[in-house]
């Protein structure tokens, strides 16, 4: 019974300061009628309380802690709002605002702020944890409040997609702090983070769900598809950083590259469009910068946009627009020709680079098929370079032969013939390309692209493989040299030792002879070209989206083989320390050595292996057994569980990409055809290696006008001098004018469509049907008009008896008896 009685009086003195504060009971009678009647929307009654008691308390709280302001708003009474505000001892308006605005009440909001106490901009800044200054704005009882600690009112109205309240709240001067970066260690970052972890990354949340508002996009954004393209990208990185708000950030992300997609969606004509993405950029040629980034980005949904590949196909056409309108017979053969005539084609382009043909070259579609043209011509030559030996080797690898009694080496099969060659051409080109390539964009944005990648390693290992064929003709040469100085005093079995491997017969060549080396790293480096076969396909609409689909396949196969290469070494090195032991005991040689044991394990996922690898013929039954479980159990993990695990992961790639094929697509070709758009070199490889001649012709030129000025006087010189002087300052005039003229073209867009977007919002917003909250607000007005009629009702009572005690002198008629007892039944 004490113990009891201590728990429940401990208990009673821990929450007896909390019901205290709730509890209505510490009311005046006057407080409950006035919470009551502020309630209830019963303005004549509010009005009369507020006159006759000039001691009320404005500010008491009811039950659940709400003021008289707080419960106004949330019952959108208008009158009695602007009743209260002009009470000057009025506390914890902020809580109210926030209310006002979470409601959505956007005229109780707008007198709010008119409100001496939002004169300040900062009050419109801070937040209720930023208690130190503004202790009269929230409600700071945290059992209470409706709302986090971090929460500013145009970070609420931002959440709520209000562009009225964003609006009145801009115009205000109000905006929302960005978050600093997620691995900042400023003072202020360490001490939040120290004192609340989880409170510092729910304010980062919700200042990110604020700034990624089209609201707030929309109106505090000069411009706001590169702010919303920008923060879109910022959300996917601390998407992949913070992981445990992860999809939270992809769903803000996602809401920025929509609110990108519905302003390319209400743009009206090309100007429009080109506005969106090219950008404010002073440049004189459209450079498509927002694509760029939007590719960069993946933002999929904004670069398939009917309206953006419009855009592109007509950019992708450029010099030859009549061709898109012909046939595909027409375009084949178009393609054809240019393919037969490349050489002459290039050739004209690189002599005269501003002629017809020229300019017709520099176009993106031309310049694609030239490329591609290339690119095929490149791998013909790589099958033509083995017809020599489609009906067999000229010689067996025991075979011999030479043109004189001195050549003991393989002097006719190391040099280069005309068609590797020109395979050496082609390489060196594409060398040259990539270099240009790396020197005009970011190496990290280079090295992140696949393609480029793959072009790497096929380009390093051609490279390689010429590198060891020169290092084979090399050592052969020497060999054959001393041989020439030596052939009176040698045979064939006299010759040194560092020499005999260079014999022509294929079977007494070292495994690390240079020409095995070469002809392996070429036989590599030929099927790596061929895949990049698969880097054209996306202009295919049909071909396309199974490009797509093996480059996902590609990377689910990568994530496989983490699970895949633990499983076969687990199995691979304890198969091996179980057989190691009897190697020449065992019915063949797997599992005796590691080799061994990875060819079996490997061959074995195709069903190519056989079970009698693990028999031993010794009696060792235990061994035996215990080989025959563990092969057993690997056949089951990697046949059975893994591989049908990466089936289902092919499946899941296919099903999402047959999903939305037609947006992948279509990004895939605006992902190729943008590099086609790049300004930089025409000419295909190899025929790009003739611009390494205008450098030296550049600076041959300007030597020569060098010396030609040191001769001329100083007078020459100095007027010509002014004259570069006036002409720079006119220039830099002339790009004044245009940097003051351009931003205002592009921002009367930006504002166009940025109007669109809030009416096309606005009528969205009205066309939702009636919900339960809109009823509770309809019933609300009514109980409002009803104390306002009964309000009347009773002042028209009053009058009337005045009038009828101001007659009370007057002699009484008939009328005069009857309206008194008219009063006296009221």
């Amino acid at each position: 019974m004490q113990t009891t009685a201590k728990l429940s009086s401990s208990a009673s003195q821990v929450s007896t300061p909390l019901f205290q504060a709730r509890s209505s009971s510490s009311l005046s009678l006057n407080e409950e009628a006035f919470l009551e009647a502020v309630a209830r929307g019963n303005v004549p009654e509010v009005k009369r309380l507020l006159d006759e008691l000039p001691d009320l308390n404005v500010n008491s709280v009811n039950f659940a802690g709400q003021n008289a302001l707080e419960l106004a708003v949330s019952n959108e009474h208008f009158e009695i709002t602007k009743l209260l505000l002009g009470r000057k001892e009025l506390t914890r308006m902020g809580e109210a605002l926030l209310l006002a605005i979470r409601k959505g009440y956007v005229r109780i909001v707008e007198a709010i702020l008119s409100h001496r106490t939002f004169s300040d901009v900062q009050r419109l800044s801070c937040s209720p944890s930023e208690v130190d200054k503004h202790r009269d704005l929230f409600a700071y009882d945290e059992n209470g409040s409706l709302f986090s600690n971090d929460i500013t009112p145009i970070i609420l109205a931002s959440q709520h997609h209000d562009y009225e309240i964003v609006h009145l709240l801009l115009l205000r001067g109000a905006r929302i702090q960005r978050p600093h970066d997620y691995l900042c260690r400023c003072s202020a970052c360490t001490q939040q983070q120290a004192e609340d972890s989880f409170r510092h990354s729910q304010s980062r949340i919700d200042a990110y769900k604020g700034l990624a508002s089209p609201a707030y996009l929309s109106l505090s954004n000069e411009d706001p598809v590169m702010a919303a393209l920008e923060l879109s990208h910022e959300l996917m990185v601390l998407a992949g950083t913070e992981m445990e708000f992860k999809n939270d950030y992809k769903k803000l992300s996602m809401q920025c590259k929509d609110f990108m997609v519905g302003l390319l969606d209400l743009c009206q004509n090309t100007e429009e469009v080109e506005a969106i993405l090219h950008g404010d950029s002073l440049e004189t040629e459209q450079n498509l910068t927002r694509l760029k980034l939007a590719i960069k980005y993946d933002v999929k949904k904004f670069v398939a946009h009917p309206n953006c590949q419009q855009h592109l196909l007509s950019n992708w056409y450029q010099n030859v627009s009549g061709l898109r309108e012909q046939t595909t017979a027409v375009k084949i053969l178009l393609v054809l020709g240019v393919a037969v005539s490349l050489p002459i084609l290039a050739l004209v382009s690189w002599i005269a680079p501003t002629s017809k043909v020229g300019k017709l070259m520099s176009g993106p579609f031309l310049k694609f098929v030239a490329h591609a043209a290339s690119f095929v011509t490149f791998l013909c030559l790589l099958v033509l370079n083995t017809a020599d030996r489609f009906n067999g080797p000229p010689l067996l690898p025991n075979m011999t032969t030479h043109d004189r009694p001195s050549q003991l080496f393989r002097m006719k099969t190391t040099p280069f013939t005309w068609m590797e060659i020109l395979i050496m051409s082609w390489v060196l080109g594409n060398i040259w390309e990539k270099c240009n390539d790396i020197w005009s964009q970011d190496i990290r944005e280079y090295v992140l692209e696949p393609w480029n990648l793959l072009d790497f390693n096929i380009l390093a290992i051609f490279i390689s493989s010429f590198i060891a064929r020169l290092m084979a003709f090399w050592h052969v040469y020497a060999a054959q040299r001393y041989v020439d100085e030596h052939h009176a005093n040698l045979s064939g079995n006299s010759l040194p030792s560092n020499i005999q491997y260079f014999q022509l017969a294929r079977v007494s060549w070292l495994s690390s002879d240079p020409q095995l080396i070469s002809e392996g790293l070429y036989a590599i480096a030929v099927v790596m070209s061929f895949c990049r076969v698969a880097y054209v396909l996306p202009a295919n609409e049909s071909f396309g989206p199974l490009q797509i689909t093996l480059g996902r396949t590609v990377k689910d196969i990568f994530k496989f083989l983490v699970i895949f290469i633990t499983v076969f070494v687990a199995f691979m090195v304890g198969m091996f320390n179980l057989y190691s032991y009897y190697l020449g005991a065992k019915y063949n040689d797997a599992f005796t050595t590691l080799e061994e044991s990875f060819k079996t394990l490997f061959w074995a996922i195709f069903g190519l292996s056989e079970v009698k690898s693990v028999v031993i013929d010794i009696d060792h039954k235990f061994i035996e057994n215990t080989g025959y479980v563990l092969y057993g159990v690997y056949n089951v993990i990697m046949v059975i569980v893994l591989l049908n695990m990466l089936i289902a992961m092919f499946n899941r790639t296919f099903q999402e990409i047959e999903g939305d094929a037609d947006v992948e697509w279509k990004f895939a070709r605006a992902k190729l055809w943008f590099s086609y758009f790049e300004q930089g070199c025409s000419l295909p490889v190899p025929f790009n290696l003739l611009l390494t001649l205008s450098p030296v012709a550049s600076f041959l030129r300007g030597l020569k006008g060098s010396l030609w000025y040191a001769d001329r006087g100083k007078d020459t010189e100095s007027t010509q001098g002014e004259e570069r002087e006036r002409q720079k300052l006119s220039r830099q005039e002339d790009s004044r004018v245009d940097t003051s003229a351009c931003p205002t073209c592009y921002q009367r867009i930006m504002k166009r469509l940025v109007k669109r977007h809030i009416l096309k919002a606005q009528r969205d917003k009205e066309n939702d049907e009636v919900n339960e909250g809109e009823l509770n607000e309809i019933k609300r007005d009514i109980s409002s008009l009803r104390y306002e009629l009964l309000g009347m009702g009773k002042r028209e009572v009053k009058t009337l008896a005045e009038l009828i005690r101001q007659l009370g002198d007057v002699p009484r008629g008939p009328h005069e008896s009857c309206m008194e007892r008219c009063h006296q039944s009221q």
